[in-house]
């Protein structure tokens, strides 16, 4: 039971570390947004996710460019257009 404990508590601090570097490989990148290794591969492929890369092999990944692209196409939600609405009700 404890080194369950401890190994749960490893991977939350290997997730925090993987949020503080600014350039990440294909399995950092897996760890970070969960995605599987293939499906990284395939959106790569594809063109859909931004990547470098340097030496014509090694696949790079700009953390920020990656949040930006993970949080893009993204939605309000109830509250938040209701609160947008009487924002705007209140300045006319």
């Amino acid at each position: 039971m404890e080194n369950e404990l401890i190994l749960s508590k490893l991977n939350r601090i290997e997730k925090f570390i993987f949020g503080l570097k600014d350039i990440l490989n294909v399995e950092e990148l897996c760890e970070y947004t969960g995605f599987k290794k293939s499906f990284i591969y395939k959106l790569v492929h594809e063109g859909k996710i931004p990547y470098s890369k340097p030496n014509g092999k090694v696949l790079f990944f700009e953390r920020k460019k990656i949040d930006a692209w993970l949080l893009q196409n993204s939605h309000q939600s109830e509250s938040e257009i209701k609160r947008e609405a009487f924002l705007y009700a209140r300045k006319k």
